[in-house]
């Protein structure tokens, strides 16, 4: 069961997948309703794990939940912020244990970013460690060499960059998770081709899918803030320009770059910022006709 997201990346079919965070608090009520309009137009859900160092429910619980009451698919992030080598693989299997199939690696922001920041970062490994003890579980041992009583089998997602100021250097790091067992990868927002075009050049030579991100705009002056403000975030000016005329623009803008990605061979990775909404009307909007964008091995 729920195990569509892989099949289709590997067999070849566009893929598209909507990142959300989990509630600060235990109500879900309103949180699965917003998901539950993502019920068959999307491959996966993402959801995040205690985002930009601010607590919330666990990701792989949350994930669970969905999964049992909405037969969506999901892919929860897991940070190496919070957990030592022993906590880590615990969770790894339980979340096996639960029907989770795919865990998104990532290293996780430090917790002075956060609304804890007093609390002590662990960061025993970083995403290429964490790739690597996925894999060692998947392998059916533990980091200690002992062997498990049955495996995992998961999926395992990695992050990259496409506007990192040093490209070469984002490809290395991202090579060398793939090397440690990454079996996809989901990029930062992208919104401009030229960016992604260098980008896909030398990454698709890792030979691995790609959902390349797109963050929805909702203002100007939210264009003109990630622009100047958020690292590895390249917005032209004549995007910025457009948001003169606001969300709904923003979300005519995602349509067109979620087009342009298709065309390249890549599937979507949508980050909506919590409208849940907007997501569906850019999934609902997508005006190509489906076609495979990888053959079986994960090349175009």
């Amino acid at each position: 069961m729920y195990n569509n997201f892989k099949s289709k990346l590997k067999g070849g079919q566009f893929t598209v997948t909507v990142e959300i965070s989990s509630p600060k608090g235990t109500y879900l009520n309103q949180i699965l309703q917003d998901i539950r309009e993502l019920k068959d137009i999307v491959d996966a859900v993402n959801i995040c794990d205690n985002p930009m160092a601010n607590m919330r429910m666990g990701s792989i619980p949350l994930a669970h939940i969905i999964q049992e009451t909405l037969g969506i698919e999901t892919i929860p992030h897991m940070a190496c912020r919070d957990r030592n080598i022993i906590g880590i693989q615990s969770e790894l299997l339980g979340a096996w244990a639960l029907g989770i199939k795919n865990i998104f690696a990532v290293t996780g922001d430090a917790p002075a970013k956060g609304d804890h920041p007093g609390a002590a970062g662990i960061f025993e490994v970083d995403s290429k460690g964490l790739i690597k003890i996925i894999d060692t579980l998947n392998n059916g041992k533990d980091l200690a060499n002992n062997t498990l009583k049955g495996s995992t089998e998961f999926f395992i997602g990695a992050a990259a960059n496409p506007a990192a100021e040093s490209l070469d250097g984002e490809i290395k790091k991202l090579e060398e998770k793939v090397l440690s067992g990454a079996n996809f990868i989901q990029t930062q927002p992208v919104y401009d081709m030229d960016v992604l075009d260098r980008f896909l050049e030398k990454a698709l030579l890792l030979d691995v899918p790609i959902l390349v991100g797109i963050m929805p705009l909702k203002s100007q002056r939210m264009a003109i803030n990630f622009n100047s403000r958020v690292e590895g975030v390249n917005i032209p000016l004549k995007i910025i320009d457009r948001m003169k005329r606001g969300r709904r623009e923003g979300m005519e803008i995602s349509w067109e770059l979620a087009e342009e990605i298709r065309e390249r061979g890549c599937g979507v990775h949508l980050m909506p910022l919590g409208d849940i909404e907007a997501a569906v009307q850019i999934i609902k909007g997508l005006r190509l006709p489906a076609k495979k964008v990888h053959d079986a091995s994960g090349t175009l």
